[in-house]
């Protein structure tokens, strides 16, 4: 029998091997047939087992595909790559497993993947950030290059990845990047393991009125800060690991599924990686609240500024787990049983450029060496869809990367809440409405079958709702007065930015600067601490879980009793709802435009170019979005600063914000990136143009049930015949 020629797609795919067709279903889904040369119809049937198509195949890819199948008279098909298709790895390839081997299977073991990254990257690392701090004597700019660490290195393995594992075997690029994951939470958890015992002393007393309370500076910095080389090799590795998750992995899905699923696909793909942070923060914070040397006891209380928790104990799990799902998903076969008919009958949608270089990717040796390359690089820098829609994902995510890292601070400024309070109402904020927002965002674009020009306009729509929400931040709540800060210590406001701790009430007290601890007095009024508010003692009876401070000095004399108890005073704010509900909103429209976006960068590139596209995007984004975001909004809110720490005389981290001022200044950084946002979707919308229409002549749209691509083409099959 001869082999039938190479095939090559409209979109430039190559097939080399020879194809199978199954025995044709008299009335299945996929039954419309293709003209042949010679005019004999063949029908692109259901598979085994009586399942509509070899995508949901019960068990063998392609069912171990038949010596031969017979269409018409003298015609016959032979597969040669069915052992290719199989899951497993080398030669073991078990049936069992080839009920995984759907674009199912794939979807929950990358789902669970993402999870990790999100849930160790973005929820372990910022809930234990404070702790390694204390635990290994680190400066705040040591503590964040540990956390940059991770952008770094994306951002120098992501051409390289994204280039030659989007030519390559993509489910081995993706297991032994989970791999590399989960051994950089192992080296993130080693410094707990190298290091002598955390041992520390704490007084009951320490902070109230007594004399003789000054002590010397702190000397330089042990050695212990010398392991945060160690914590950003973790760091290193985890950007390693995590690159190809979110090209190659978004890639892989969607040439696996038909095109009108493949948003829904990456939309629940990506709200699993919303939802790891959430279960970080959570799992974390749980862990903290053990003390980091779990086999011994201590004196002091997870409230005390000198306790380290469990800080180790997540990292552990999570990278036991990331080493643990790599296996399935390295015997992944380079392209899912069922999947070559959803390439062959794609249709393309990439911007056409006018000097008709755009077509050099659908040749079939394009992009397989490095000399291809810098041609690939120019193809996408002349592609202005491309390029704006990167542009546009970078404004996005330095609203996110902002807000994420800001958000928490916000509202404990604005509703004088503790720190953990604050992340607490955060997060219920940010998971229904990112985790909702991402798959909504999918959803929409799969259930009105948006070709790319109409999902550039949903992404401006999104852009345009969450840019007049924004405005939200013009409402602001009034400050808890605070003795010595925005108020007197007998209660008239301070005018300017004075700032006096000290009064003749707590001047003998010989109270610390460096011990900050907020205590809220029965006047109302906030206290520097309890030193600062001129109390005596601590009461052995807690009040509502919190310490109490007796004989406290600077309280009015008709104000009785003269207690403090321990934290801030709790703020009054009318307008608490209506602020967290057009929060919500533009959390929800701010994600609610990611999936469609990301949707548009793959379908305006040629196909051959998907996965370094999303590479370079990738690059763009963290470096001119998620990288400098939290420098941007960080800067703008330090602005409004009212009260410094005091560290031997050099300036620590803010203690008290000025509302109003920290409200203008969130407004008017989220308002200009709103702005570039929506001007870039707009240009993007403004330049794209699509392939000619007679390019998609002879298509078929979706039917009722989603059983087809929208104006998908089936292009003729040449037939080998029987000799």
């Amino acid at each position: 029998m001869a082999k039938p020629p190479s095939l090559t797609g409209e979109n430039g795919f190559h097939f080399p091997q020879a194809i199978v067709f199954p025995s044709p279903s008299p009335s299945g889904e996929d039954s419309a047939a293709f003209d042949t040369p010679g005019g004999t119809p063949l029908s692109n049937g259901t598979g085994c087992c009586g399942t509509p198509s070899p995508a949901e195949s019960c068990a063998q890819p392609l069912c171990e595909a038949r010596d031969s199948t017979r269409f018409g008279e003298g015609i016959k098909y032979v597969s040669t790559d069915g052992k290719e298709l199989a899951c497993g790895w080398g030669g073991f390839t078990p049936g069992c497993l080839q009920l995984f081997n759907t674009s199912k299977g794939v979807l929950f073991f990358l789902c669970v993947a993402s999870f990790l990254q999100g849930m160790t990257v973005n929820g372990f690392i910022n809930t234990v950030i404070t702790s390694i701090e204390r635990h290994f004597d680190l400066r705040s700019y040591q503590s964040g290059l540990i956390a940059s660490s991770y952008d770094i290195a994306a951002c120098l393995c992501l051409t390289f990845v994204s280039y030659f594992g989007g030519n390559g075997h993509k489910p081995r690029w993706l297991g032994w990047g989970v791999m590399v994951m989960g051994l950089g939470s192992l080296v993130f958890a080693l410094p707990h393991f190298t290091t002598g015992l955390y041992k520390v002393h704490s007084s009951a007393d320490v902070g109230v009125c007594a004399a003789n309370q000054s002590q010397s500076c702190a000397p330089a910095t042990s050695s212990l800060s010398s392991y945060r080389f160690v914590f950003m090799l973790g760091q290193f590795l985890h950007g390693m690991g995590a690159t190809p998750l979110y090209t190659l992995g978004v890639t892989y899905l969607d040439e696996n599924v038909k095109t009108n699923y493949s948003p829904v696909y990456i939309a629940v793909f990506y709200t699993a990686a919303i939802l790891g942070p959430a279960a970080g923060y959570l799992v974390g914070g749980m862990f903290l609240n053990i003390y980091t040397e779990i086999h011994r006891e201590t004196d002091i209380s997870p409230e005390n500024t000198l306790w380290v928790g469990a800080w180790w104990i997540g990292f552990l799990g999570a990278g036991a787990a990331s080493l643990l799902i790599s296996i399935p998903i390295l015997g992944y076969p380079q392209r899912l049983p069922g999947s070559q008919r959803y390439i062959v009958m794609r249709v393309s949608e990439a911007h056409q450029l006018k000097d008709g270089s755009h077509k050099k990717a659908s040749d079939p040796d394009f992009g397989k060496t490095v000399k291809d390359l810098p041609r690939s690089v120019l193809l996408l820098l002349k592609n202005p869809t491309f390029i704006f829609l990167c542009l546009a994902g970078a404004t996005e995510a330095t609203l996110i990367a902002g807000m994420s890292t800001f958000g928490p601070k916000f509202l404990e400024s604005q509703f004088s809440l503790s720190a953990s309070e604050a992340a607490t109402l955060f997060g219920y904020l940010v998971v229904p409405a990112g985790g909702g927002g991402t798959f909504l965002g999918g959803f929409l674009v799969n259930k009105f079958k948006l070709r790319c020009s109409g999902i550039i306009k949903l992404c401006l729509l999104c852009t345009l709702t969450s840019l007049m929400a924004i405005f939200v931040f013009f409402i602001r709540c009034p400050n808890v007065p605070m003795a010595g800060v925005t108020h007197t210590y007998t209660g008239s406001v301070l005018s300017g930015d004075q700032v006096n701790l000290t009064a003749p009430c707590n001047a003998a007290c010989g109270c610390l600067r460096e011990t900050y601890s907020p205590v809220c007095g029965s006047n109302n009024l906030t206290y520097y601490s309890p030193c600062h508010a001129g109390c005596k003692r601590v009461s052995e009876k807690l009040r509502n879980g919190k310490k109490v401070y007796k004989e406290c000095s600077c309280f009015e004399k008709n104000t009785f009793p003269g207690e403090a108890e321990a934290g801030k005073c709790t703020s009054s704010c009318e307008k608490r709802t209506l602020l967290l509900f057009f929060m919500f909103i533009v959390i929800l429209f701010t994600f609610l435009s990611s999936i469609p976006a990301l949707t548009a960068t793959l379908r305006c590139v040629p196909d051959r170019q998907r996965s370094f596209a999303l590479g370079i995007q990738w690059i763009v984004v963290r470096t001119l979005g998620s990288i400098p975001g939290p420098i941007a909004f960080g800067s703008m809110i330090d602005k409004s600063c009212l009260l410094w720490q005091d560290q031997c005389g050099e300036k620590g981290s803010c203690y008290v914000y000025e509302n109003s001022a920290m409200s203008l200044y969130t407004l008017i950084t989220g308002l200009v990136y709103k702005v570039l946002g929506t001007t870039f979707f707009m240009v993007a919308c403004v330049q794209y143009k699509p392939p000619p229409a007679e390019s998609a002549q002879g298509s078929s749209d979706t039917s009722e049930n989603g059983n087809s691509d929208l104006q998908e083409t089936k292009p003729s099959l040449p037939a080998a015949e029987d000799i």
